[in-house]
């Protein structure tokens, strides 16, 4: 029983030993046009797609139903099944969803300075459609997958926006 335990201990060790060695060589790359060291204000972000203007496309009346935040119709409880099932607090801090992961941005405190003067629901849509759109300060471009524009329905991706509009 004792070397089982040694060896998962080992096995454990090595792995983690492994992925600092791959973390760190693949940070030292600047061909990636990475933003990281730079001191480059990132406040030009321009979405790529017309999901601030989505919301508005009723004239009359209420339409009930779903949360409104901040020009995004989703639903933050929903966010947080999709926030876990997806990966995300594998990666990301953000304490509406208990998650405390270290790999990507806060998303409690580093949105707003990325966003620049984009509405942040739209630069929040936009950032997990095409996250390499712009880099956080302090991180560099091809970490997060982009695969979740296509792996993920709208009705998803809006009830993350809202479950991180939530807690800004």
């Amino acid at each position: 029983m004792l070397k089982v335990l040694v060896a998962a201990l080992l096995g454990t060790i090595i792995g983690i030993i492994v992925m600092v060695v791959v973390i760190a060589i693949s940070g030292t790359d600047t061909s990636g046009a990475s933003s990281v060291g730079l001191s480059v204000s990132l406040s030009t972000y321009t979405p790529s797609t017309s999901t601030a203007s989505t919301p508005t496309s009723s004239g009359g009346g209420s339409t009930g139903g779903g949360k409104s935040t901040g020009g995004t119709t989703g639903d933050a409880n929903a966010g947080k099944a999709v926030f876990a099932s997806a990966g995300c607090a594998g990666c990301h801090t953000l304490s509406q969803a208990g998650a405390s992961g270290t790999i990507g941005p806060d998303l409690n405190t580093a949105i707003k300075g990325d966003a620049g003067s984009t509405p942040l629901p739209a630069f929040i849509k936009e950032s997990i459609i095409n996250p390499d759109a712009v880099i956080a300060k302090g991180f560099s471009s091809g970490i997060m997958p982009t695969s979740f524009g296509s792996s993920l329905s709208s009705t998803d991706i809006n009830n993350l926006v809202a479950l991180i509009m939530s807690g800004q």
